[in-house]
C-alpha cells in the first residue's frame, strides 16, 4: 500500500493538495455537463460579478497551498522532534479516541476561523487590504476555495488547520483523514452548486448555500461560520436563514428567509 512507503507526514502534506485539484476538477467537469441546471449563480452571473481573472486564482491558491505544506511539515516536526523528525506513527487509535479526535479538531477549526474571520469583516483596514481579496468571488466556484490573501492564508486557514491538529493530539495518520476532508469540505462550501443527495448539504448546515449567503452584498455581515458548524452564528447573532429556491429561467437561487437584525 502507498501509506505503507510513503511517511504518513508526507502524505498528510501532499494529498490534501491532490485532493483539492481533483475534486474542484470534478465540480468544473459537473458543471460542463449540467450546465446552470444546480448552480445558485448563473454562468453568465459569475462572469459578470467576479472581478478577477481565473488565472489569478489559481496562482493565489498555489501559493496558499504552499505556504500551508510548509506549516504542516513544521507541525508534523513539532510533534515527532522527541523521536526524531518524519518517523511514521505505527501504533493504531481506538475508534473512539478517533471520533473525539475528529470532534475535538472540527470545533478548534471552527471556532478559530469564526472569530478570526469575523474580525476581518469589523476591521475596514483587515478587510479591505486583506480579506476583500476573497470576496473579489461574489459567485464563488470550487478551486477558488483557497483564494485568499496569503497573509489570510497563513494566519486564518493554516494556523487554524495547524491548532486543530495540535489541540486533538491526533497522530500524522490520523491528520491525513481529517486536513484532506477538511479539504473537501471547504470545496464543497465554495462550488456553488447544489447538487441533489450530496451528503454534506444532509449532514451539515454550513454548506454551499450557507456560504453563499455570506459572499453576497446583503450577507457580507452574516454567516461567518466556516468549514463544518453554524453554532457562533447563532449564539452570537450573525446567523441568516435561508431558503433555496429554483429560478424560473433555470438554475437556483438562494434568498434571505425569515426576520433578521441588520448588524
Amino acid at each position: 500500500m502507498i501509506s505503507e512507503t510513503i511517511p504518513d507526514e508526507v502524505l498528510g502534506t501532499i494529498l490534501p493538495i491532490i485532493v483539492y485539484w481533483v475534486y474542484s476538477g470534478m465540480y468544473c467537469l459537473l458543471d460542463l455537463l449540467v450546465g446552470n441546471k444546480y448552480r445558485l449563480h448563473s454562468k453568465e452571473e459569475e462572469d459578470e460579478k467576479n472581478v478577477v481573472p481565473k488565472g489569478v486564482v489559481i496562482k493565489g491558491v498555489l501559493i496558499q497551498q504552499f505556504l500551508q505544506a510548509m506549516v504542516a511539515i513544521t507541525c508534523y516536526y513539532m510533534v515527532n522532534i522527541n523521536d526524531g523528525a518524519y518517523i511514521v506513527e505505527k501504533k493504531t487509535n481506538s475508534l473512539i479516541n478517533l471520533i473525539r479526535q475528529f470532534i475535538s479538531a472540527m470545533v478548534v477549526l471552527d471556532t478559530v476561523q469564526y472569530f478570526m474571520h469575523r474580525c476581518m469583516h469589523q476591521n475596514k483596514f483587515l478587510y479591505k487590504h486583506i480579506h476583500s481579496q476573497h470576496h473579489q468571488l461574489i459567485v464563488p466556484y470550487a478551486f477558488g476555495a483557497l483564494y485568499n490573501h496569503p497573509l489570510e492564508g497563513l494566519f486564518v486557514d493554516t494556523f487554524s488547520g495547524a491548532l486543530a491538529f495540535l489541540v486533538s493530539g491526533m497522530s500524522a495518520r490520523a491528520s491525513i483523514f481529517f486536513y484532506t476532508f477538511a479539504t473537501i469540505k471547504g470545496v464543497d462550501d465554495h462550488c456553488g452548486i447544489c447538487l441533489p443527495g450530496n451528503i454534506f448539504h444532509v449532514i451539515f448546515k454550513n454548506n454551499t448555500a450557507y456560504h453563499d449567503i455570506h459572499h453576497q452584498f446583503y450577507g457580507n455581515k452574516y454567516n461567518f461560520s466556516q468549514p463544518f458548524f453554524v453554532m457562533w452564528d447563532k449564539l452570537l447573532g450573525t446567523y441568516m436563514p435561508y431558503s433555496v429556491e429554483k429560478r424560473t429561467e433555470g438554475g437556483l437561487e438562494v434568498r434571505p428567509d425569515g426576520n433578521y437584525k441588520s448588524i
